[in-house]
């Protein structure tokens, strides 16, 4: 059977695609349309899933969406009724999307598939989608399941077991109640975008002390020993206005919100290191209790929240749960996914496969979107006029991109199939020496063209993790999908703590200054043999230097999408101060490029909404 899994309309519009119960292929539409967090109706995603199986519209059994819209119409009209008259924009707003087609989503969705759709549409609810894409791709037989996120329909947090073909909600927090929308609220009054800008206040918190975290734990909100919150509405705007807080927290909290792109204060360094305090009490509470209920030893976590690495670290080194896998797509993008697991394990039955060969679970490396070939990016070059070496031999390429590495280059990695959620994993890299003071700095404001105060993660082999990261004891724990943050090994903090705010980025941290944080610690990827090339280039980078640690970012710049195709891949390389372009067996230097080629940089960037 064939199953596609469609999320859409409301945040990071993707597809997923099963054939016989197994992940063929996933991806997110703002790759293809260059529009990040695009929510638009997946067509492009859904056309690469198709091409990556093979398949036709027509071939599709079932097509699975991730939401309940009704539901969803139904928290909009109970939340409206109980402000009066408060709130009768957003109402509007939210009534007039819902009747531009979302509120009849069936027929909407009969009419993009087209005709030749001949199959089922099914409705799961949102957090049934998390709860499936977190459990049915991990290696585990049976685990619990937590699912955090910002609102579903009604639900912002539930929790469950997963066992075989078959996953069962058991409990659930409501809204107005969410952790998601807390740290949401703070990363609105901080300054940045609600939806995308939540991992800049993760990386921010470091910079600052929790001196507000009793504020929060004493006025905003109620922590129960279950995780579960009650959160005072007298703080917030998200349940009836237009914006996520209230004068009355910005009065708690010294003055309004900061106004975005204006210089970061002592106060939201400060404040984001708060509210990151209570996020992480509050997982660990909600983790506990899911033990406590459930026995099981492994926990699966999907839902955005599960995106915050740091929260994802502390509860693995507490161990709570012997294993803990995190969803690579945690946030809305996954729900395509478990919706599509939903229909094919719950609905036809299929069995759910074992991992493939040589795989720890069923995510496939989350490497699910399209893949580019040798050929076609020769044909881009030729026609750009871009110069070029192309070397077949893949021994030969490695030890040239490591030297180039070495040389203090800075190396944009473009191979094999397109990583599936928000991480870079060794498809579309940004790659560079650890090792290097100034590097951060660099890749920072010269090629990614963002906040200075923005860490970098490491890829490591893994065999060698635990003699780099502060991870004894968690052998099982593995991080091929960047969802850890650990502590760095030697990492000197003696000068870091005598700096307050931003001046902290001026100390060395130990020997990995680049992907080492403020606070000693990083967001760690490990990777063995089968991330094929990418491993090998690791292997090749230690051999040449003795260490087995690269950075790996993303390979777009601010305010746009991870690239998606050979053209992304050289604009970006062209418009930034990226030394070294590597797409498949091709290798560019920016040095040999005609000038004709390089844009103008100021005209570039205008191109880019900066978010």
């Amino acid at each position: 059977m064939n199953v596609l899994g469609i999320s859409a309309y409301y945040h990071d519009a993707a597809a997923a695609l099963l054939r016989g119960g197994e992940i063929v292929a996933a991806a997110q539409e703002e790759r293809f349309t260059r529009a990040k967090h695009d929510a638009r109706y997946p067509r492009h995603a859904i056309d690469c899933c198709l091409e990556q199986a093979g398949l036709e519209v027509a071939d599709l059994d079932v097509v699975a969406f991730y939401d309940k819209p009704l539901l969803k119409f139904d928290r909009l009209m109970e939340t409206y009724l109980a402000h009066v008259p408060r709130g009768l924009r957003s109402f509007r707003l939210a009534i007039g999307e819902l009747a531009s087609g979302k509120l009849n989503l069936r027929r909407t969705l009969r009419r993009e598939l087209g005709r030749e759709f001949r199959g089922r549409l099914l409705f799961t609810e949102h957090h049934e989608s998390h709860a499936a894409s977190a459990f049915f791709p991990s290696p585990f037989e049976e685990a619990a399941i937590l699912t955090v996120d910002g609102v579903g329909e009604w639900a912002s947090a539930s929790w469950g077991v997963g066992r075989g073909d078959r996953v069962e909600l058991r409990s659930e927090m409501r809204f107005p109640h969410s952790l998601g929308l807390l740290y949401s609220a703070f990363t609105y009054f901080c300054g940045f975008r609600v939806n995308s800008g939540e991992y800049k206040l993760m990386g921010l918190a470091p910079y600052g002390e929790p001196r507000y975290a009793d504020l929060i734990r004493e006025r905003l909100l109620e922590i129960h020993d279950d995780g579960s919150v009650w959160m005072d509405p007298r703080y917030f705007a998200y349940a009836h206005g237009l914006r996520m807080t209230s004068p009355a927290f910005a009065e708690l909290f010294g003055g309004p919100p900061r106004r975005p792109e204006t210089e970061l204060s002592q106060r939201e360094m400060d404040l984001a290191a708060s509210v990151q305090v209570v996020t992480e009490e509050i997982v660990s509470k909600m983790a506990r209790h899911v033990r406590r209920e459930t026995g099981m030893k492994d926990l699966c976590l999907a839902g955005g929240v599960a995106l915050n690495c740091v929260a994802n670290g502390k509860l693995a080194r507490e161990g709570v749960f012997d294993r803990i896998w995190v969803q690579p797509a945690a946030g809305d993008a996954g729900g395509a996914l478990g919706a599509a697991c939903v229909a094919a394990h719950t609905l036809l039955g299929e069995p759910r496969p074992a991992p493939a060969a040589g795989e720890d679970d069923r995510q496939r490396g989350s490497l699910l979107g399209p893949r580019r070939t040798s050929e076609e990016a020769v044909r881009h070059f030729d026609e750009r006029g871009a110069v070029y070496t192309r070397i077949d031999d893949e021994a030969a390429l490695l030890e040239r991109v490591a030297a180039l590495l070495d040389d203090a280059k800075v190396v944009g990695w473009f191979q094999g199939r397109m990583e599936f959620g928000p991480r870079a994993l060794g498809g579309r890299s940004i790659l560079a020496d650890p090792r290097d003071t100034e590097m951060q700095r660099v890749v920072n404001t010269k090629i990614k063209f963002r906040e200075s105060f923005r860490p970098f993660a490491p890829v490591v082999l893994r065999q060698h993790a635990a003699e780099w990261f502060e991870m004894q004891g968690l052998e099982e724990l593995a991080s091929p999908y960047m969802l850890f943050v650990m502590p760095v090994h030697g990492a000197d903090l003696d000068e870091s703590t005598r700096q307050r705010g931003l001046a902290k980025l001026r100390a060395v941290r130990g020997g990995l200054p680049a992907i080492t944080h403020v606070d000693g610690s990083a967001r760690v990827q490990t990777v063995d043999q089968r991330c094929g090339r990418f491993h090998r280039l690791l292997e090749s980078w230690h051999r040449r230097t003795g260490c087995p640690v690269l950075i790996n970012t993303s390979f777009n710049v601010r305010g746009e999408p991870i690239v998606c195709t050979v053209e992304d891949a050289l604009r970006c390389f062209l418009a930034t101060d990226m030394d070294v372009l590597v797409v498949e067996d091709c290798v560019l230097l920016k040095e040999d490029q005609p000038a004709s080629l390089i844009p103008d940089r100021e005209r570039h960037l205008e191109q880019f909404a900066l978010d």
